[in-house]
């Protein structure tokens, strides 16, 4: 009678659930576990790429400083900036390019040409002024590789990647990832630079 009489007093019956407190750490853990899991995962799997990324760049801005003097060797150059991060991001591949220019204000830019028609592009029995002499006309006037003497060196490295710390129930993270660094640098004057061609074409 008395357990029945305690059950009909709403008031005993709300502080006897109050008290009930058996289960209930367990129940919270469980909600806020995947939550704190995610976040931790999370977090390493941003250190890992801005700490990536910080020796990426360290070390291509060794590499094209190197390669910048007559005695370069740019093979050894890209050698080294992928042992450098290779153990960081395990797996990875590595893609290297150079560019080289005549001076810092060439970068990116076309060649000479008539654009006759105003459209931008170098057609249309247009004639142009083929500056590095590879017999087209280009819209980036840079040749691939590392140039020669007092010329500009456009140095690009990319790091193609997996996360190591794939988070919980983000699928769409798991995606293969990269990062680049660029370092553009001024080759050393260890011989006369050659200057543009002066050869004329005609674009179709």
């Amino acid at each position: 009678m008395k357990r029945l009489a305690a059950f009909a007093s709403p008031r005993r019956l709300l502080r006897r659930i109050a008290r009930a407190r058996r289960g209930i750490a367990a129940t919270e853990f469980a909600m806020v576990a995947p939550m704190f899991i995610m976040m931790i995962i999370g977090i390493f799997d941003l250190g890992q790429m801005a700490y990536g990324l910080a020796v990426l760049n360290g070390a291509v801005q060794k590499a094209a400083r190197d390669s910048s003097l007559e005695t370069a060797n740019t093979l050894y150059a890209d050698t080294m900036v992928k042992a450098q991060v290779q153990g960081i991001f395990p797996g990875a591949t590595f893609r290297s390019t150079r560019t080289s220019y005549y001076d810092f204000v060439d970068i990116g830019r076309p060649e000479r040409w008539n654009d006759a028609n105003n459209d931008g592009d170098c057609n249309n029995n247009e004639s142009y002024v083929d500056e590095n002499a590879n017999g087209q006309w280009d819209a980036d006037i840079g040749l691939d590789g590392n140039g020669g003497a007092n010329d500009v060196v456009v140095y690009r490295f990319t790091v193609r990647y997996k996360p190591v710390f794939a988070i919980p129930f983000m699928p769409e993270q798991w995606n293969q990832r990269s990062l680049t660094s660029t370092a553009i640098r001024k080759n050393q004057p260890f011989a006369n630079q050659e200057g543009y061609g002066s050869g004329a074409g005609t674009c179709s």
